[in-house]
């Protein structure tokens, strides 16, 4: 495994980064494992060298904040293990301040992710949306507050437009507050309208990427089929997907992928996962499983060098879209 800089930060992260939405004990997605399913993943992750690991508050209503809280520490020491979490969504409180990037919501929901994580503070705190309803300038005091207080090492943020993201980087610099050292976006082989103005903005400002949903879902593995075809117990169940991946040339992308993946004798999760992490920006694809056989994918896709040539066919069958996932 190699370890690089998040960004211009001194962090250092394995290149794979490991999504602990995958696991939760009591999690109504029927297709998120228990602690105990899980913990032989996250222990394989461990011996494979990944050291990230991405959760949110929101994840099966925090049971993913408690198994990350509980099963990492069996294998990592705290300054070991590199944990990041989310702010945004509602999870335990109801009503208009449960939710959003208020100072409030996000001092409260600090605390709330800290006490189910069982942790003195997270590596990376990130804001899961954009919240039109908030001023920037009170969202990026409050993220500011939250490191002073050593709650959080770092803060990052997730899908926006690009010019939102320069906007709270502004109000930052303005400021003297905290900037956004990372952005997790939604960025993969069949969705790639981020290469339009958010990677080159994040190469430019030294911000890591982070993608997320790096298989798309597990489409760019084969867990669906163009003729309608769902093949694993979360394809059958994930309506996020069905609005997310529903162009009829995705299928036109996955099928290279497959074409790619049997001239190189390994799957096409691996050839997916490895065309993002050839990619320029990208720091660390955050990667599910809810089977060993998917992190033994995620390894070796750390590994696989494609060509060229393969980079250029992967890219050719690729249609624009629109803006997916910001929501």
């Amino acid at each position: 495994m190699q370890y690089v800089n998040l960004g211009r930060t001194g962090l250092r992260v394995s290149r794979v980064c490991l999504g602990m939405m995958s696991f939760g004990t009591g999690s109504e997605r029927p297709w998120v494992l228990d602690e105990d399913a899980g913990e032989p993943i996250i222990r394989d992750a461990v011996e494979g060298g990944i050291t990230f690991f991405d959760t949110a508050d929101t994840y099966s209503g925090g049971a993913s904040e408690v198994a990350t809280g509980k099963i990492l520490p069996k294998y990592l020491g705290r300054e070991e293990m590199v944990v990041a979490t989310k702010v945004y969504m509602p999870v335990e409180v109801k009503g208009e301040n449960g939710w959003g990037l208020s100072a409030k919501h996000i001092k409260a929901a600090i605390d709330s992710s800290l006490r189910r994580l069982d942790m003195d503070y997270v590596d990376l705190y990130q804001i899961h949306r954009w919240d039109g309803r908030t001023p920037i300038e009170e969202t990026m005091e409050a993220l500011h507050d939250v490191v002073r207080a050593g709650k959080a090492r770092y803060i990052g943020a997730s899908s926006m437009f690009a010019w939102q993201f320069a906007k709270a980087q502004h109000a930052a610099d303005t400021h003297g507050w905290t900037r956004f050292v990372s952005m997790q976006n939604h960025y993969n082989l069949i969705y790639r309208e981020e290469e339009r103005e958010m990677i080159p903005q994040c190469i430019d400002q030294g911000v890591g990427v982070i993608p997320w949903s790096p298989l798309a879902r597990g489409v760019l593995a084969g867990n669906r089929t163009r003729a309608g075809d769902k093949r694993t117990t979360r394809s059958g169940t994930d309506d996020f997907t069905d609005y997310l991946y529903s162009q009829p040339t995705d299928f036109d992308v996955v099928e290279r992928v497959a074409e790619v993946a049997g001239a190189r004798n390994v799957t096409p999760a691996q050839v997916a996962l490895a065309w993002l992490l050839a990619k320029s920006g990208v720091t660390a694809p955050i990667v599910g499983a809810t089977k060993q056989s998917h992190l033994a994918d995620a390894l070796a896709a750390e590994t696989l060098t494609l060509t060229e040539d393969e980079i250029a066919r992967l890219e050719e069958p690729y249609v624009p879209h629109p803006v997916l996932g910001h929501f």
